[in-house]
This record gives structure tokens, C-alpha cells and sequence, in this order.
């Protein structure tokens, strides 16, 4: 957490940029809210195209039952682990979020674990919540302290991250030492007021886009269920949160 904040305050980014960036975002052919069968294509081809880093090398295992790719950047800590859960709940795998996992296991000089979780909506909640709980009670198993561990996630990696720390307390398991929540898509009834007020401006992620996925996620299920939005959760007893989000997005 302290290696990322320091990143945020050290990296400054020209306007000239941040328009490429959003105009790049905005020209992808990824449609987080599309079709997905066809999306999930085109974010494993989007994601191949990236090439590894040099200095991480990458391992499949399981924790729990739980299949989760293991990231080692060269010089870290192994007794230190980052739980990391990645983004979209119905796109995405763990192999796929190698490249934004390993800069964060690489600045927090910490090995990392990248969960399997099952996918909506073949797999709706509270699949992924289960699986993630298991890989972590896995994690514990193996041998690490919980006070070695802290648990990250981005978009809907980071809601369900926030969701894990409630279930953990709901089931009596020590908590991690932190976590840390990048643009956290912790409200699946989507009554934030940037969810509209950002709309124009957010070059990813749209309104409709979400309440699809949140359609696939929840099914039958309670929308402001605690372990599916934990922004109603009961917070009470949760190790400490560094929660990042960008002025333009509608998760905001």
C-alpha cells in the first residue's frame, strides 16, 4: 500500500497524455458489458499481446481447490503475500491479470497469488465469494500468517475483495493486514451518484455495460446483499483500506 501511494504522488501525467489514454480506452474493441462469449475473446487476444515482464516469472497452483496463478517479481519477499482477485466477474481469468498484479507484487516487493475465481454468469454468486474465501483459508493452510497477507483486487476484483474481507469475518477467520481497492465496483445496484454524473466522461466503463454484468453476477440474488455490494456492508472489524478511483470514472 505504501509503494503505490508513493508511485501516485511520484508519477505525474501530461493532459496531453492522459486525451491519448482516454481516446486509446474509448477506440478498444473490448465492450465490458458486451456479448460474453465474444468479450471474453477479446480480452484474452488484448491480454496475449502484452508480453510478461522480464523480471516475474509465473507458476499455476491451487489453494484451497481453488486454481490461482502464482507471480514472483525478482527480489521479493516471498513470506510476504499479496491475494489478488481480478476485475469484471464474468470476463477475465488470473492468468490474464499477470501484467497489472505483477507491477503491484513487483512495487509492494511481495509475492503474489492470482485467484481462479468461477465466472458469471455460468457461475453466478456467490460462486466467486466461495472460491475466493477457500483460496484464502487455503492460503492460511499452506502455512502463511494472516498478517503476512494483504488483498487486492481492481473493479469488480476489488468489490469482491472488499465482499471476502465481510465473509472472512462472517466466518471467524483472521483478517489480512490490509487491502487494497482500485476502482472498486462495490455497489451492483448502481445508486451512486457518479453512475450517472461520470457517464459522459468515462472512457471504459458505461451504465448499461454494468447493469448487464450485474444481471449475470447477482441472478436471482439480492443486488444490495452485503457479500455481493459491500458498500452496505458492516465495515466494523475490517483491517485497514487504501481505496484508489479515478475522477472520471462511474464507479467514482
Amino acid at each position: 500500500a505504501e509503494a503505490l501511494t508513493r508511485e501516485t504522488e511520484e508519477t505525474t501525467v501530461s493532459q496531453q497524455q492522459r486525451d491519448a489514454l482516454d481516446q486509446l480506452l474509448r477506440d478498444a474493441p473490448l465492450d465490458l458489458g458486451g456479448d460474453v462469449a465474444e468479450q471474453r475473446v477479446i480480452f484474452e487476444e488484448m491480454m496475449a499481446a502484452i508480453p510478461s515482464p522480464a523480471d516475474v516469472t509465473t507458476s499455476s497452483g491451487s489453494l484451497g481447490g481453488i486454481p490461482v496463478v502464482n507471480v514472483e517479481a525478482a527480489g521479493a519477499d516471498p513470506a510476504s503475500v499479496i491475494f489478488y482477485l481480478h476485475g469484471a466477474y464474468a470476463i477475465g481469468t488470473a492468468a490474464s491479470s499477470v501484467g497489472l498484479a505483477s507491477d503491484l507484487a513487483r512495487r509492494a516487493g511481495a509475492r503474489l497469488v492470482t485467484v481462479d475465481y468461477r465466472l458469471a454468469p455460468e457461475h453466478p454468486h456467490p460462486a466467486a465469494i466461495d472460491d475466493a474465501v477457500a483460496a484464502y483459508r487455503g492460503l492460511l493452510g499452506s502455512g502463511v500468517a494472516a498478517s503476512a497477507i494483504a488483498i487486492a483486487g481492481e473493479s469488480a476484483g476489488a468489490g469482491l475483495a472488499a465482499a471476502t474481507l465481510v465473509a472472512l469475518k462472517h466466518a471467524g477467520l483472521t483478517q489480512p493486514t490490509g487491502a487494497v481497492l482500485m476502482s472498486p465496483w462495490a455497489d451492483l445496484t448502481l445508486s451512486g451518484e457518479s453512475i450517472s454524473a461520470k457517464a459522459a466522461v468515462d472512457p471504459a466503463l458505461t451504465p448499461e455495460g454494468l447493469r448487464r454484468r450485474a444481471i449475470d453476477y447477482v441472478a436471482d440474488g439480492d443486488p444490495a446483499g452485503e457479500l455481493v455490494s459491500p458498500i452496505f456492508a458492516d465495515l466494523t472489524g475490517l483491517p485497514p483500506l487504501l481505496i484508489q478511483a479515478g475522477s472520471h470514472e462511474i464507479l467514482l
